[in-house]
């Protein structure tokens, strides 16, 4: 399955679509389009198995047809903006693994003339030392529906890139599902090195990159539009020390030995007691959410459960799940019986995270079982800064 596709525009969708793909394939399609033109590809549909590293079934898609340039690699149900090749010619490649899950992609392409800026058109390489990125439209009217825009920027070898917004208001939802910014280490999309994920009215903490290269991305769906953003960059030095003073604490004193991500005898042999409260556990753990238990099933000494996700006020790197609306993401509380939690009842989790992206929770870890009138708290304590 796959092939040629020498034309102006067409349709690409995975094999069986909108079925469930099969097991164990490789499908490759190579389009080209008029010389002097470039690709531009547009997901309309993705739902293939969700791995935070893309591991297991995934579209690569890449500029030119040999040693080109990957744009990115996509899984899950996370929609990406455009894709837009540098010369004539793409290529997409799609791998499912022994289980499947999903009804796979349908993708749109078309021909377009290289640098064809209209409204609808932002982005580009961003490599001067220091610049400015904004929404089509900024500051005279609100950004369009349904564009994208991806900003690569590019500094020398042993510089580091900080990015900072001036004035920030994209619409708004819980999940930022509709309209949203991403911003990711290195030059492609990739949901493992997510930085974060941007909407509402308030202008996102300063972020600093690892390494010399940060991609950021503006998604518009194609309904409510508002202001949109302008933010600012600069290349700074590779050396420069991230904590300058020692930290205050001023949460209640926290034990700052990494906890064990392991069962063992020893760890569940303390006093299932859990410590401090919602506040003080807050910045010590790597995601808090409130949701449902869906299933729990107790293996080696430890329960593993599926929530489902009602909020998410801490995301960390927690790998989530969607369905259509329904997020959820699986966690393990490392002894079974601490803290002992049941099926079909809501609590507030927090916790470690591991590095596949499941929840981990210790004995010391804060759950507490989830009531309606704890969520002004919870609101209160997302807008903190740790």
């Amino acid at each position: 399955f796959g092939g040629y596709l020498k034309t102006d525009s067409g349709v690409i969708g995975s094999q069986g679509y909108p079925g469930v793909y099969p097991p164990n394939t490789k499908c490759v399609w190579k389009i080209t389009v008029p010389e002097g033109k470039v690709v531009v590809l547009s997901f309309r549909f993705i739902d293939l198995e969700s791995d935070n590293l893309c591991r297991y079934d995934y579209v690569d898609v890449y500029s030119g047809h040999v040693n080109g340039q990957r744009l990115g690699r996509f899984c899950g149900t996370f929609k990406p903006g455009a894709l837009v090749s540098t010369g004539n010619k793409m290529l997409l490649q799609m791998l499912s693994d022994a289980n499947t899950a999903g009804s796979g992609f349908l993708a749109v392409f078309s021909a377009a003339h290289p640098h064809e800026r209209g409204e609808r058109y932002c982005g580009g390489r961003l490599d001067k030392p220091s610049g400015t990125f904004k929404t089509p439209n900024w500051p005279e009217k609100d950004y369009p529906a349904g564009v994208t825009c991806s900003w690569h920027i590019v500094a020398p070898k042993n510089q580091i890139i900080e990015v900072k917004f001036e004035k920030f208001d994209v619409e708004r939802d819980n999940y930022c599902r509709y309209d949203h910014v991403s911003i990711f280490n290195g030059a492609e999309i990739n949901d493992a090195k997510r930085i974060g994920k941007y909407c509402g009215d308030s202008p996102p903490a300063p972020v600093l990159s690892d390494g010399n290269q940060l991609l950021i991305q503006f998604l518009s769906d194609l309904s409510l539009t508002a202001d949109g953003f302008i933010g600012h960059y600069k290349f700074r030095p590779k050396k420069f020390p991230t904590t300058t003073t020692a930290p205050t604490t001023t949460t209640s004193p926290v034990t700052t030995r990494p906890i064990p991500l392991k069962y063992s005898v020893a760890l569940c042999q303390q006093k299932c007691k859990r410590r401090g409260t919602l506040e003080s556990n807050y910045c010590s753990s790597n995601f808090v959410i409130t949701g449902t238990v869906i299933t729990a099933v107790m293996r080696g000494g430890s329960t593993y459960a599926t929530v489902s996700i009602i909020n998410v006020y801490k995301e960390g790197n927690l790998a989530i799940q969607q369905a259509g609306k329904t997020m959820s993401t699986k966690i393990v509380i490392l002894c079974k019986k601490c803290p002992f939690i049941r099926r079909g009842l809501n609590y507030v989790f927090t916790g470690q995270v591991d590095e596949d992206g499941r929840g981990k929770i210790a004995p010391q870890h804060f759950v507490m079982a989830f009531k309606t009138k704890n969520q002004k708290g919870l609101n209160v304590l997302k807008n903190k800064q740790c």
